[in-house]
């Protein structure tokens, strides 16, 4: 039933509101708050879960759990949100990061606004109406000004298309959508598809329930330990006493998260500094090796190898049998940190086990999925169960499962065929009024992620509350100034070494998706100044016009 304000045509049962956001995670429990309890505006929800939590609600995989500090992954919009929680490990797990969500979301009294088990299957700009026709997969058709995709970057499963696909008679699954009961695999025989972050979280649990584990690993990676902790009391309550400080610190790194020990240079110190001071930086886990060590690994190859070869060397202790360390080093050549950096609690001594085995898929491919198991370079390997820790669609993969066209009906797939065009990752031209958080061309998935996403949602917010004000009835990307920032996005990265790499920061793990660096790499801080900029000057970059009929959505104004 439409709630209080919202105008409902009885000639074709649409609903009138003034915004709708796809998706309940963190993103999108943000936006709700901000749009209904700031703005005074008349919002929908819509979720094809059963409950709040976005990707916390489906990667329930073995393991799952953040690899950024607890009191770093929350948000920072409320002291007294902050002071109220309390984590109880240095890294969350996924169960507590979702009671995390659930309570803010009950706190914030934000599930009267979310509709779930619903997905929108599309959202049409009408120009001369300024306002975006909007439809679920329950039948409901809305009109909303405001069209806010808060859909995730790591949301749309990616399922490789082996030969056989569909044929196995066991257990399937995917760690991103995985049961909501949990899965028991005692006694049974288990094959992985895929040794990236996720996989790395969940092998070394299945592999102690698991009769037989076998990992089938088609590229090697570099990963650090977590060295996660329960949460010492002291720690909690240092973090509480000094939280705008800790947030402030954040804000000044490049990714959201301090760190202590960062040096300019690798090539600047001996090799006995670089092996003591790479060795302090593992011992400290989490993402300290990666982005906390030194600041030119990542865009001079020959400092970048002195980090590879650590964590080579590393990899070479850790693992008894020298063969399988071969197959688990990624080879000389490979750079380090330039794909998702994985962090790892005993993921390298599980290989050491009797009942796991590994299979080098660049050797041997996978030839075809059969009724009882996969078939590599002709041999048979039978399973009970089957997992797919492939990965994502990522960045546009959430988003080209709605229908979304622009003006004169343009399709999104369609304007962004040759890769994604936004301006600042916030907004696509031809696509007035519909702001996408946290989307490719912003910082995203190589930020703090909740701090991006609270970045993203107040400055949506407060754009939307100057159009109000100011009687805007549409703001879109200018053409020019996203061209402009799509060659900024690309120098920048092209500085450093990460395009080099086959990775879905590029769309590589996604045949026939055009491969395009999809990461600002120039910095939270920098990043923030730019958007900031662009709003105190009237929203440059935008073109922005005048309300075309009568609005019936309240004004912000009456609000204020």
């Amino acid at each position: 039933m439409p709630h209080n304000n919202q105008v409902v045509s009885s000639v074709n049962s649409v609903v009138e509101i003034d915004a709708v956001v796809v998706g309940a995670g963190f993103a999108g429990l943000y936006m709700l708050h901000l749009l209904r309890d700031k703005l005074k505006l008349n919002v929908e929800v819509y979720d094809s879960a059963e409950g709040v939590g976005g990707t916390w609600y489906w990667n329930r995989y073995p393991g799952a759990r953040c690899d950024i500090p607890s009191h770093h992954y929350s948000y920072s919009f409320s002291a007294e949100l902050q002071q109220e929680w309390t984590w109880s490990e240095k890294y969350a797990a996924q169960p507590e990061i979702l009671s995390y969500l659930n309570h803010v979301a009950e706190r914030y009294d934000l599930l009267k606004d979310i509709q779930f088990s619903t997905r929108v299957v599309a959202a049409h700009y009408d120009a001369t109406q300024q306002r975006w026709l909007i439809e679920t997969d329950s039948g409901r058709r809305l009109s909303a000004k405001y069209f806010v995709p808060a859909v995730g970057t790591l949301s749309s499963a990616n399922i490789p298309k082996f030969k056989g696909h569909g044929s196995f008679e066991g257990e399937v699954y995917f760690t991103g959508h995985w049961p909501k009961e949990g899965v028991d695999f005692t006694g049974k025989r288990v094959g992985i598809i895929g040794t990236g972050a996720t996989a790395m979280q969940a092998i070394p649990l299945i592999a102690e329930q698991a009769a037989h584990l076998t990992v089938f690993q088609r590229t090697p990676n570099f990963a650090a330990p977590l060295v996660n902790e329960p949460m010492r009391r002291d720690v909690d309550q240092a973090a509480k006493a000094n939280y705008p400080e800790l947030r402030r610190q954040a804000w000044e790194t490049f990714a959201g998260v301090p760190f202590d020990r960062l040096k300019p240079s690798a090539l600047e110190e001996s090799e006995e500094q670089r092996r003591a001071h790479y060795e302090a930086c593992w011992q400290d886990g989490g993402f300290s090796l990666w982005i906390g060590s030194y600041g030119d690994i990542l865009f001079n190859k020959e400092a970048n190898e002195t980090a590879a070869e650590f964590v080579r060397a590393k990899i070479r202790e850790r693992v008894k049998d020298p063969v399988i360390a071969s197959v688990l080093c990624p080879p000389a050549g490979q750079t380090y940190g330039t794909k998702r950096q994985p962090c790892e609690t005993n993921y390298y001594e599980t290989f050491n086990r009797q009942n796991v085995s590994l299979v080098d898929i660049k050797k041997a491919p996978i030839e075809e999925i059969t009724g009882t198991g996969i078939t590599t370079a002709g041999t048979q390997h039978e399973f009970d169960a089957i997992i797919y820790a492939t990965g994502f669609d990522a960045f546009t993969g959430a988003l080209f499962k709605i229908d979304i066209r622009g003006r004169d009906g343009r399709t999104l797939q369609e304007y962004w065929s040759q890769g994604p065009r936004t301006l600042v990752g916030l907004a696509a031209h031809g696509f007035p009024n519909m702001f996408t958080i946290t989307g490719p061309q912003s910082p995203s998935v190589l930020f703090n992620m909740p701090l991006g996403i609270e970045m993203h949602c107040e400055w949506i917010a407060d754009c939307i509350e100057y159009m109000e004000l100011n009687g805007f009835g549409s703001i879109e990307a200018n053409r020019k100034d996203e061209d402009e920032w799509i060659s900024h996005v690309k120098e920048v990265a092209d500085s450093t070494l990460l395009p080099e790499a086959t990775s879905w920061y590029s769309g590589a793990n996604i045949p026939g998706k055009p491969q395009v660096f999809m990461v600002y790499l120039g910095g939270g801080k920098h990043y923030k100044q730019v958007i900031t900029e662009m709003a105190d000057k009237g929203y440059a970059g935008f073109k922005l016009e005048q309300a075309a009929v009568a609005d019936s959505a309240r004004k912000v104004c009456e609000a204020l």
